[in-house]
């Protein structure tokens, strides 16, 4: 004879959820111990506010850098060339920083990248630190 519960009138309807929640109970573990390493740590050095720093009570204009898809140089809305933009850093370097005005570089969006690193490394030859970046009008 078969083996026969004491009613069979029809398949077992119930599930045996036991090796279900085993499995899953393994693979969260096994999760919880993948995902840390998962994650790189990146390093950031972030400047660190200065308290001896007196912000002036009136800032010089920040000079206005414009920066075409064509690699042209606009310096307050006055075309200027390679030469005559380092002659303009080099007066600005020659103040003291907090007399300085901010370098406010407006780049198009599809000028070289190489024309930009050329600016902001001429600007820091020359000694600037107050140069920012903003969007076009």
């Amino acid at each position: 004879m078969a083996f026969s519960s004491g009613n069979s009138k029809g398949p077992m309807a119930d599930i045996n959820v036991t090796p279900l929640v085993d499995v899953m109970l393994v693979l969260l573990i096994i999760f919880m111990i993948t995902a840390p390493m998962l994650t790189h740590k990146v390093k950031i050095d972030l400047p660190q506010p200065n308290p001896n720093i007196v912000n002036p009570d009136n800032p010089p204009e920040p000079v206005r850098l414009k920066i075409d898809q064509s690699g042209a140089l606009y310096w307050n809305d006055t075309p200027v060339n390679e030469d005559g933009l380092k002659a303009q850093f080099s007066l600005l370097g020659a103040k003291p920083v907090a007399e300085q005005s901010e370098v406010q570089i407006n780049a198009d969006d599809a000028v070289a990248y190489e024309v930009v690193a050329r600016v902001l490394s001429d600007a820091k030859s020359y000694g600037l630190t107050k140069i920012g970046f903003t969007e076009g009008q």
